[in-house]
């Protein structure tokens, strides 16, 4: 007889030997989910847990649900109602059909191949008499064993039901809209077994009042529902997978590849590697010996080449400590991109080759101004400031004082002034300015300062000024003055005046002017 030649190692499929069990004592049924399981979970809905009744002659009344076939639903759509067999109205009565199927994309899943999906859902079921963990197994080393179900993740779908409820009265229908209306949006379906979520738009209402001269109230309705299907099998493959976990694992000391393998042999390559027990001569020799050489501000001791074999002990250090509480010392610092250099002097002082802009507060002891600097623009002190300890000193200046505040000379008062000057320079001021610019239509700037009253005079005023445009006298009553920094301005009021100001108008100032 003719042997089978074997299947190359190469072209063998790998098995998984832990799903290789028989399932014929499982109690672990498939799970499945077909259109069926649907449309049975709104049947038992329905039946059990909404229970639509309706009261008639003081007497509660059960209304069947009915699932009608193509058939029976064209019926009820030629006539609008069903009718036993002796013809007569079956009322009260709820009849529905499944209308459409479609995939729901809002919750799409990808199984790669539905041969074999790689998208799965695992439980694990609980330890058997056949399969118990017990002593003996602690003694040789046995790990639980643990069954577990792989289950392949179901294709989601939007299923939607056409309901028709007739009913005698009105009242009997409001009864059964209202408790179909407390239920929409839950899951239907039975307990322990597959639910489904179900949405209702509306209910229309579709009463007829003719139908053998009986009254006959009628709603429509759709059910959309959110649903989801797991074939039991799929080309002869359970979509219910079972696997065993190993008992036990084995690590064995099979060698694969050998030191030679690695680092080849003396006909190919010099080996570069030497392996050698503790305490033995024999070393290790390195293929590309490490060198290690010192850099700028980084010494070494016994800097050079390691090639391991022999030890060699090297010292990395930086000339001086450089820990947070370390007093380090440099020559000159250089920070910055666009770098400033601090850096020390002849005489033991700290020298900065830039300009410093300093955001917070400068705190000194002493504060000494270098006689190379030629100007001091402002100054600023939050509080009082004393010059000189004793009445002795002197403090010089030159050039103008100009001083915002009042003014105390040996325990006398002074006002506050502009410019500090005597009652005669004040009474001789008496300065001719022209209009620098002039705005339209009211107002004239003068580059101008207005000298201040000495103390025991009225402060200056437009009173002290005479204004002409274009040769003629301005009343004063319709003009007001404003010093603003160095610009001396006249405003008009145009409709006291009687007009405008414009820009090629000439006006003449006349008045107590600093200069």
């Amino acid at each position: 007889m003719a042997r089978k030649k074997p299947i190359p190692r190469s072209a063998r499929k790998e098995i998984n030997r832990g799903t290789l069990r028989s399932r014929s004592r499982d109690n672990t049924k498939n799970i499945s989910v077909g259109l069926m399981d649907i449309d049975a979970a709104i049947m038992f809905y329905f039946n059990n847990v909404i229970k639509p009744t309706v009261t008639e002659n003081d007497e509660t009344i059960k209304v069947p649900l009915m699932y009608s076939n193509p058939e029976r639903w064209s019926l009820i759509q030629k006539r609008g109602f069903l009718v036993d067999n002796k013809k007569q109205l079956i009322i009260p009565l709820i009849a529905f059909k499944r209308s459409s199927i479609e995939k729901d994309d809002a919750l799409s899943v990808d199984k790669l191949d539905p041969k074999d999906p790689k998208l799965f859902y695992t439980f694990q079921k609980q330890y058997t008499r056949e399969n118990r963990y017990d002593n003996f197994a602690v003694q040789q080393g046995l790990n639980k064993t643990k069954e577990l179900y792989t289950v392949g993740v179901p294709d989601y779908v939007s299923l939607t039901y056409d309901f028709i409820i007739w009913t005698s009265y009105t009242e009997q229908m409001n009864e059964i809209i209202e408790k179909i209306i407390w239920s929409e949006g839950a899951y239907w379906g039975e307990d322990g077994k597959f639910k489904f979520r179900t949405t209702i738009d509306s209910y229309t209402d579709a009463s007829e009042y003719t139908v053998n001269s009986e009254r006959l109230i009628r709603t429509n309705f759709s059910v959309t529902l959110k649903g989801y299907l797991i074939p039991e099998e799929f080309n002869n493959v359970v979509t219910t997978q079972k696997k065993l976990t190993p008992k036990r694992i084995i690590i064995g000391d099979e060698v694969v590849a050998g030191l030679t393998n690695l680092v080849g042999d003396s006909q190919t390559r010099e080996t570069k590697i030497t392996v050698a027990k503790a305490g033995t001569s024999a070393a290790v020799n390195l293929e590309n010996p490490l060198t290690i050489l010192a850099g700028t501000g980084l010494s070494i001791t016994n800097a050079g080449q390691f090639d391991g074999r022999s030890l060699k002990e090297m010292t990395f250090s930086i000339g001086q400590d450089v820990a947070t509480t370390s007093n380090v010392v440099f020559n000159t610092m250089q920070i910055g991109q666009n770098s400033f250099i601090i850096s020390e002097r002849p005489d033991g002082k700290a020298q900065v080759d830039k300009d410093w802009v300093v955001l917070g507060d400068i705190i000194a002891e002493n504060y000494i101004v270098s006689s190379s600097v030629t100007h001091m623009t402002t100054s600023f002190s939050s509080g009082s400031t004393i010059f000189g300890d004793s009445i002795d000193d002197s403090h010089r200046f030159t050039g103008s004082l100009d001083v915002s505040g009042s003014i105390t000379l040996n325990g006398g008062s002074m006002a506050t002034t502009t410019t500090v000057t005597t009652l005669d320079s004040y009474l001789r001021k008496q300065f001719v300015k022209k209009a620098a610019s002039i705005s339209v239509p009211s107002t004239a700037s003068f580059t101008a300062v207005t000298a201040s009253a000495p103390t025991g005079l009225t402060a200056t005023s437009e009173d002290d000024f005479i204004f002409f445009i274009n040769g003629q006298y301005m009343e004063h009553d319709a003009l007001t003055v404003q010093q603003i920094g160095s610009n001396f301005l006249l405003k008009v009021n145009t409709d006291s005046i009687g007009y405008n100001l414009e820009s090629d108008d000439e006006i003449i100032a006349s008045g107590k002017f600093n200069s």
